[in-house]
């Protein structure tokens, strides 16, 4: 009744408002009530604040059906590859450098920071220095967080540097990420190139160019940036004159601060006052209910005047210290203690042996040394479920506490789910009290992770290979395992470690271009040599490759090192694995495949670099009729298409062209940006999320109901069947009432259910549902229209796979025939067509009825592509089998002969393996697999 029952209660209530970021629940009932409230509470948040940063993952898998309304999360910036869990990194750094609750009197320091602001250009950057632990990260959040409040028209771009080594740390990694930060604001998609060197080159033009777009000023804030590796090298761009709309504040540790930046203007952090120093102990002992008497607070002032022991992070963990023994020890005592520690470094070392004499056995002693010494020497941090793999004799409970006590004390945070130290003097500390600063021993631990890491990635590379997963490399095993063996200088290992394919696939596909780079430089490999040894692992790789989602993946793998290759310069060297990938997709999915698209952009792009325009023109072409037959003609994907071909007219000074097509992109990303907020997104399950209140009230519309197929597809996707089906069947049901049985929408939703029980092998009820969606849809759509087309694929598949091959040809005859009238009878997706019809009569024995076909379907490929494409190769090898089982073996033999010439030319053109011996059977795949066309529901109508 807005009543609080107790003293203890209202005591709790006023510790929480202290917590950043805490949630109350207010509740009156039973215990198992409350706990239902919070776990709701908790599924909510993640859903929307974690699960929202990683919906890349789902969306990236991108499945292929035409009536899907996501893109690749990737493809959001052109060819941007953007990391999730270093802008999320970003956040929470920011997030915990403002997470205080006393000022420090930075009020002077606020008003010199705007006067930098307001001050006319030209204007070099402002220095923030001070020691360390001195309030410069607390300083520059505090500000931020004013500038965003009373400037709404200001962009705001900040770097919190971590640790040095850490990812935080690396300067091309920090550029790309400020470069495509405002490009976001900018609405601009435009090619960046990945290489280290030519990032650091042109930011100051991406800058220049990029503000001019910007209506307001722009603030670049940089904080510890001389933590950056090689800082003056790398961020040279600094000297440079600024644009006069843009202002660049950077903080130093005034020890380490290059000295040509000591002459730009500084804004140096003085200690804190004894006013200060008072306030901030008083705050962290009301916290505890400490009270401090008059003689110990004078005791405290005294001590707090040197340079060491007056700074914002020495005085913030004495007022923890003092906060934390006060209600259980003698409060003399340990001030007696804290005033023989003379810096931060000591005071922390006093902290840890309090959390260690805290401890009830030696054991837990050794877990908490063992626990700091595997964080300290990890790349980015070890989560908690790695310390107990780590740990097996470590149990929950205890660590829960250890961290509980760490965290409470400032020496560790989290950070995207890591555990790292919270600054940089806890992390020294540790060194010097459990490792002496001895390398043996780092070494050893560093060992230890390396194993442990090592023996993660083979489980993953068993499970891939066991049940045909995707998800061969965790970004956690990408992360630690090539910098943990650059560290311990064991080139040889790290050699193998780069060859995974998957690992180096996951670093660049991240970003990581930069450290992927420094590794090969470190092998000692030059980029030639470095191509040829990708070629030969892919080449390996390619043998072991049997089946649909193996040949999809082997596509990407041959795509990454294209993109890889591209961003090298090796232009020669990127067509052939870009190529392959190309016609792998087009065999394995289908021509009009958004992959597709994707594989021909990605080749387009060699081509522009190339300067050889014409290629580049006809692929560009072809990948905007994809995409728009996709996804509808006001996708994002659609724009991204655009703005290539305006910007390859650009460069033929074809300029009204250019202009033309810019308007137009340029419409479609506003629309875009208007639905979703953000260009760079999440938007989806944040969306479905937020309407969930509105569907528990039971509404029938048609708008609840695309919602309800939307969540069931997204349940799909994460393998929950069971709860899919319940949102899809909810969905077909609403459909029904709302629009009536015989409405596209309804087909839609039967569609989905099809796919589920596909999935499920329950082949009698999708046999049923896929028929009633065909039928309703033979009715409602145009008799070309791509939803259709994909009924009667899904279908005529699943008569195949059930045996059923009399009712599967006229569907294999009514897809030749649909994609005839969509792409014209000599486009190289009817020859598909007309290859998996051929199939068909040949596995019933109807060769004559299949011959003709594949002489077409051979005719189409020659025109289309040429006489020595693979395409024509497979082609002919299908006609040689044909014509031996006919008996017309001199036939059999030229045809035969002729397949291996195009094969051989393949060979010498890639260095490696042909298409595989599956590669024209369309259909022939497994299609069991999630990325599979037939496997993937529909999110909505198009």
């Amino acid at each position: 009744d807005g009543r609080v029952s107790s003293v203890a209660v209202q005591q709790l209530i006023e510790q929480i408002s202290y917590v950043n970021r805490a949630k109350m629940i207010d509740h009156v009932g039973g215990v198992e009530e409350g706990a239902y409230e919070i776990c709701n509470c908790v599924e909510k948040i993640i859903k929307q604040d974690i699960l929202g940063c990683e919906m890349a993952d789902l969306e990236s898998k991108d499945l292929g059906n035409k009536e899907d309304s996501t893109a690749p999360e990737e493809e959001v910036f052109g060819d941007v590859l953007w990391d999730a869990h270093d802008e999320q990194e970003q956040m929470e750094a920011f997030q915990q450098a403002s997470n205080s609750t006393c000022e420090l009197g930075f009020d002077k320091y606020f008003e010199r920071l705007n006067d930098l602001v307001a001050a006319p250009a030209p204007i070099p950057p402002l220095l923030v220095s001070g020691g360390p632990g001195s309030g410069k990260s607390l300083l520059l959040s505090k500000w931020i967080q004013l500038q965003q409040k009373h400037s709404p028209n200001t962009l705001i771009l900040y770097h919190f540097v971590g640790r040095p080594m850490s990812t935080s740390s690396e300067s091309a990694l920090i550029i790309k990420r400020l470069t495509l930060k405002l490009m976001q604001h900018s609405w601009l998609v435009s090619p960046l190139t990945f290489d280290p060197a030519k990032l650091l080159e042109e930011f100051p033009r991406w800058l220049e160019k990029l503000s001019a777009r910007h209506q307001g000023s722009i603030i670049i804030i940089i904080d510890s940036i001389d933590q950056i590796q090689q800082a003056e090298k790398h961020m040279k761009w600094l000297i440079d004159p600024l644009p006069v709309n843009v202002r660049v504040i950077v903080s130093v540790n005034v020890e380490t601060c290059p000295q040509a930046w000591r002459l730009w203007p500084t804004l140096h952090l003085d200690p804190l006052n004894s006013k200060d120093v008072k306030s901030l102990i008083s705050a962290e002992c009301s916290s505890a209910n400490v009270k401090l008497t008059k003689e110990q607070e004078k005791k405290l002032e005294r001590h707090c005047r040197s340079a060491t022991t007056c700074n914002a992070l020495y005085v913030t963990l004495l007022g923890k210290t003092i906060a934390c023994v006060g209600n259980k020890g003698n409060i003399d005592e340990i001030l007696q203690q804290c005033c023989q520690c003379q810096d931060t470094v000591s005071l922390y070392r006093l902290v840890l042996r309090s959390i260690q004499e805290s401890l009830q056995s030696d054991k837990e002693k050794d877990l908490l040394r063992e626990i700091l010494c595997v964080i300290g020497v990890s790349h980015n941090g070890v989560s908690e479920s790695e310390l107990i793999e780590l740990y097996p004799e470590l149990s929950s409970a205890v660590l829960a506490s250890l961290l509980h006590s760490l965290h409470k004390m400032c020496l560790l945070t989290y950070g995207c789910g890591l555990l790292k130290f919270q600054h940089l003097q806890a992390w020294e500390m540790v060194k010097l009290e459990y490792m002496e600063a001895d390398e043996n021993v780092i070494s050893a631990y560093r060992q230890k992770l390396v194993e442990y890491f090592t023996m993660q990635l083979r489980i993953l590379i068993f499970i891939c290979f066991s049940f045909n997963s995707q998800d061969r490399v965790t970004w956690r095993s990408a992360d630690e395992l090539p910098w943990l063996f650059q560290q311990q200088g064991d080139k040889q290992k790290l050699h193998q470690c780069l060859l995974n394919l998957f690992v180096s696939q996951n670093l660049y596909k991240r970003g990581h271009f930069a450290e992927l780079l420094s590794y090969w430089q470190l092998v000692g490999k030059d980029k030639s040599s470095m191509a040829a040894e990708y070629f030969d692992s892919l080449k390996e790789y390619e043998k072991s490759s049997e089946g649909e989602e193996s040949m999809i993946c082997l596509a990407d793998l041959y795509e990454t090192l294209g993109r890889f290759l591209k961003d090298l310069g090796l232009l020669s060297q990127a067509v052939a694995p870009l190529q392959r990938s190309l016609e792998i997709r087009e065999t394995a999915l289908d021509p009009d495949h958004p992959r597709v698209a994707q594989s021909l952009h990605q080749l387009a792009g060699v081509y522009v670099q190339w300067k050889k325009f014409g290629n580049a023109e006809q692929l560009y072409k072809q990948a905007l009729e994809i995409s728009e037959n996709a996804y509808g003609a006001e996708h994002p994907q659609v724009a991204r298409e655009l703005d290539a071909l305006a910007t390859l007219y650009q460069k033929q000074n074809k300029y009204e062209q250019a202009e033309q097509l810019r308007k137009k992109s340029f419409k479609i990303r506003q629309k875009a940006a208007r639905q979703k907020g953000s260009l760079c997104g999440f938007a989806l399950l944040r969306q479905r999320a937020l309407q969930l209140e509105e569907l528990t009230l039971g509404r029938d519309t048609p708008d609840n109901a695309r919602t309800l197929n939307e969540l069931g597809v997204l349940y799909y996707l994460q393998n929950n069947l069971e709860t899919a089906e319940l949102f899809l069947q909810r969905s077909l049901e609403m459909r029904e009432r709302v629009l009536g049985s015989e409405h596209p929408d309804c087909a839609q939703s039967l569609n989905n259910l099809a796919a589920l029980y596909n999935e499920k092998k329950h082949y009698d009820k999708a046999e049923e549902l896929y028929e009633k969606a065909l039928d309703i849809r033979r009715r409602a759509l145009a008799p070309d229209h791509p939803s259709l087309a994909y009924t009667v694929k899904h279908l005529a598949v699943l008569y195949k796979k059930m045996g059923k091959l009399d009712k599967a040809v006229p569907l294999y005859e009514l897809a030749v025939e649909i994609r005839q009238k969509s792409f014209g009878p000599k486009h190289p997706s009817v020859a598909t067509a007309l290859v998996n019809l051929a199939v068909l009569y040949c596995q019933m024995k109807k060769q004559i009825e299949a011959l003709p076909l594949y002489e077409r379907a051979l005719k189409i490929y020659e025109d289309s592509f040429g006489h020595m494409h693979p395409r024509v190769g497979e082609t002919l090898k299908n006609l040689a089998v044909l014509s031996y089982e006919r008996g017309d073996f001199e036939k059999a033999a030229e045809l035969y002969k002729r397949a291996m010439e195009i094969k051989e030319a393949e060979t010498l053109l890639i260095g490696g393996k042909a298409t595989s011996r599956h590669s024209s059977s369309g259909d022939t795949f497994s299609l069991k697999s999630v990325l599979s066309p037939n496997a993937f529901p529909e999110h909505g109508q198009r």
